[in-house]
C-alpha cells in the first residue's frame, strides 16, 4: 500500500482534471459499479445520473439482491465510466493501443429512503435517458406504487479521477472496433 491518494493516476500525462471528469460522467453512456462483500468484488452494469448539486450519481436497482447486500455490508464503492476511441496497430505487440477516456469516482453509495429523493433520483435518470420524453404528457408521472417496489442508490463522491489517450489524426492504420448492434 502506498500513501498517494486513491484516485491517483499513475501516468499524468494522461490525466484530467476534475472538470474535465465531471463532463464526462455527463456524457458517459453508463457506468460499471463495483462493491465487496467479504473478500468477493462484484460488477454491475448500471445507466446513472450526474448530480452535480450533490456531487453524486444516482443509480437504480431491485430492492433485493447482491449490490443490495454487498452495499449493507460494506458503503465503499467504486465506479467507473469508460469510452473507447481507434484501435492502433502498430509492429510489435507490445506497442499497440487503444485511444479511450474514462472516469474513476470512489465514494460511499447509500441505499436512498427519503420518498422525495428517491422520486427526483428516478426522475433524473428518466430525464437524462429520455430527454425528449415528459412526465404527465408522454407517460404516467412516477406513482408512490412504483417507488415502493425500486431501489435508488446515491453514490457520494469522496474522489474522482479521469483519464484519455489520443493519438494524431492521421496515425497510420487506425480503425474503430467494428461494434454490432443487436438485432
Amino acid at each position: 500500500m502506498t500513501d498517494q491518494p486513491i484516485n491517483q493516476i499513475r501516468y499524468q500525462q494522461r490525466a484530467k482534471d476534475e472538470v474535465w471528469a465531471r463532463e464526462f460522467l455527463h456524457r458517459a453512456p453508463f457506468g460499471m459499479l463495483a462493491t465487496d462483500f467479504e473478500g468477493q468484488p462484484f460488477q454491475k452494469p448500471s445507466l446513472f445520473v450526474y448530480d452535480e448539486a450533490r456531487n453524486a450519481i444516482y443509480i437504480h436497482g431491485a430492492l433485493e439482491g447482491r449490490m443490495r447486500t454487498n452495499l449493507e455490508a460494506n458503503q465503499r464503492v467504486c465506479f467507473c465510466a469508460a469510452e473507447m476511441g481507434r484501435l492502433l496497430p502498430a509492429d510489435t505487440a507490445m506497442e499497440f493501443g487503444v485511444e479511450y477516456a474514462s472516469v474513476v469516482v470512489f465514494g460511499e453509495a447509500v441505499t436512498v429512503v427519503d420518498q422525495e429523493e428517491t422520486r427526483m433520483g428516478l426522475q433524473l435518470l428518466l430525464d437524462r435517458y429520455f430527454p425528449h420524453m415528459k412526465a404527465g404528457e408522454d407517460y404516467q408521472e412516477i406513482t408512490p406504487e412504483e417507488l415502493d417496489i425500486t431501489a435508488v442508490y446515491r453514490i457520494d463522491i469522496q474522489g474522482i479521477s479521469g483519464k484519455e489517450t489520443h493519438e494524431s489524426a492521421d496515425f497510420p492504420g487506425a480503425f474503430t472496433y467494428p461494434y454490432q448492434a443487436r438485432p
